[in-house]
């Protein structure tokens, strides 16, 4: 069963955007460095046109730093990979501000033209981690933050510095995910509401993905010892957490986009290559 979430509120946040888009000089593109790929909208390409565009990998912490080093090294694009809670956040977006509008810069002042402050847009799938970048970047609370989508509903505006502002935005999806994988990606990472899709289809995904790094945690946290036997693993899951048995999905999920188990990254570059890329 494919994943589903296109909820109006989206439809109205994408006009919202494209009547400011021409407000601003460039695009900061946040994506979950857990899935780059499935994180990139192609709304967002529809959008922005030709501006200038940094591409922000989040949620570092919570991917596997081999596969995120080697989607970096294939991006054309000007890349920041961050943990957002970590990182000196205000430096990496400036300078991957001024990397990206270099070019235009450079123009102006050939032509006798001083750089003015830049104005950039945050655009990004759903709980990818842009509220909680603007809050860093404000180094206040300008934003709602929670690990779910749709918090974000309309747009704020934060001065960075004298050389950058930014303008925040809702999260959004497109109205059809054109891979079965995509949406998992996206429902594995919280940014599609379990009401878009089914949980089984979603768990049993992620366990196959999972078993090849955190096999033994799993059978520990949930006693069991065949990972393929789905049914099973759910009763398991609920009778341990005292809860009915028709709720050992959930609870199965819930740990997953918790990364109870540790770091994972759902697609590998050469996944995306040969499964989406080389199709197209």
């Amino acid at each position: 069963m494919s994943v589903q979430w296109f909820p109006g509120h989206m439809t109205k946040a994408i006009r919202q955007i494209q009547s400011r888009i021409q407000e601003v000089d460039m695009i900061i593109e946040c994506r979950d460095a857990r899935i780059p790929f499935s994180s990139s909208n192609p709304v967002i390409d529809e959008i922005i046109g030709n501006k200038p565009r940094l591409i922000v990998l989040t949620k570092r912490d919570l991917a596997l730093n081999n596969i995120t080093d080697d989607w970096v090294s294939n991006f054309n694009d000007q890349v920041e990979v961050l943990n957002v809670h970590k990182d000196n956040v205000k430096r990496k977006i400036l300078n991957g501000c001024l990397r990206a509008m270099k070019p235009k810069h450079d123009r102006d002042l050939r032509r006798g033209i001083k750089p003015r402050m830049i104005r950039a847009m945050i655009l990004g799938v759903p709980n990818v981690g842009k509220s909680t970048l603007m809050n860093r970047l404000a180094n206040k609370k300008v934003a709602d933050v929670s690990n779910r989508p749709g918090v974000t509903r309309a747009l704020k505006k934060v001065k960075v510095s004298d050389q950058l502002e930014v303008i925040d935005s809702p999260g959004l999806l497109w109205p059809r995910f054109e891979q079965v994988e995509i949406g998992y990606h996206l429902a594995l990472c919280l940014s599609v509401k379990e009401s878009g899709y089914q949980i089984d289809d979603v768990v049993k995904y992620g366990i196959n993905h999972l078993v090849p790094y955190y096999e033994n945690l799993i059978k520990e946290r949930y006693q069991v010892t065949d990972l393929n036997d789905f049914e099973n693993l759910f009763n398991k899951a609920a009778s341990l957490r005292g809860q009915p048995l028709d709720r050992g999905a959930f609870i199965v999920l819930t740990d997953i986009q918790n990364h109870v188990f540790g770091p994972m990254s759902w697609e590998t570059y050469d996944f995306v290559r040969t499964t989406f890329l080389e199709k197209e």
